[in-house]
């Protein structure tokens, strides 16, 4: 579907996605995912312009118009003291999310033995309690957003809570974008709060595809949609050949 501007939900996501990194300065912006990448080149060319972008290896990007040219390298160990120092902001993926953030990529069942293996808690562990961080789920369903994950690979704002200041200090969850909507924590014990709802998706809708109660403050905005520039540049320049609508499909 497309909105009276004609702006595809995968345009809505790719909106959504870059203002996680608004008002972040120079910072690492670390993607999974194809839509969160071309977030954060759009705002890196929009309303983020001192945003840092890599190629998800061992470069960084000089423009974002231009994967190709490179303005300087990134080997792990930098990458990883960037993240240590928190200065970074990763939009991850995730299997399951439960309503205080709790992150789970790591297996679906009893993790002694599970009924699917997935990734493993790779660095989600420390980029939770080190930097920001938000999240991308292509596909809004109860078997993503979850009373209770199985595995925590993430830590969720519960958790870190519980764990006292050495550990929440740092902790921060920004938002979750997915096809249908933003949610973020803005709430007063960090529980999930549905922030906007896409353009053609009704409040009922995201709380039927969510495994528990959403919090929600009154009438529910409508996502942004992109400015006649950001269309542009998303169209033109950052994806001519269309990669979003693969990842977002209405």
């Amino acid at each position: 579907m497309t909105t009276p501007t004609g702006a595809t939900r995968a345009e809505i996501c790719v909106v959504a996605c870059a203002e996680a990194w608004r008002g972040d300065g120079e910072i690492l912006a670390a993607t999974a995912g194809t839509v969160p990448a071309l977030g954060a080149r759009l705002a890196r060319l929009t309303f983020s312009p001192h945003l840092l972008l890599t190629d998800g290896e061992a470069m960084l990007l000089s423009t974002p118009q231009d994967p190709g040219r490179i303005e300087g390298w990134l080997p792990y160990r930098k990458h990883l003291s960037l993240a240590a120092r928190g200065k970074r902001h990763m939009m991850m993926g995730a299997a399951q999310l439960d309503r205080y953030g709790n992150q789970n990529i790591s297996c679906v069942g009893d993790w002694a033995r599970p009924r699917r293996q997935l990734l493993g808690a790779r660095g989600a562990p420390s980029n939770t309690v080190n930097h920001p961080v938000s999240y991308w789920v292509p596909r809004h369903s109860p078997r993503v957003f979850v009373p209770r994950v199985d595995m925590v690979s993430g830590v969720g704002y519960d958790r870190a809570a519980a764990q006292g200041p050495a550990v929440a200090r740092f902790h921060g969850l920004r938002r979750v974008v997915t096809d249908l909507a933003v949610l973020d924590f803005a709430t007063p014990d960090h529980r999930m709060r549905l922030a906007s709802v896409h353009p053609g998706v009704g409040t009922d809708q995201v709380r039927e595809r969510t495994g528990f109660a959403l919090a929600v403050d009154g009438e529910v905005p409508t996502t942004r949609e992109p400015t006649e520039e950001e269309l542009r540049l998303l169209r033109e320049v950052l994806d001519p050949h269309g990669t979003r609508d693969r990842e977002v499909r209405t």
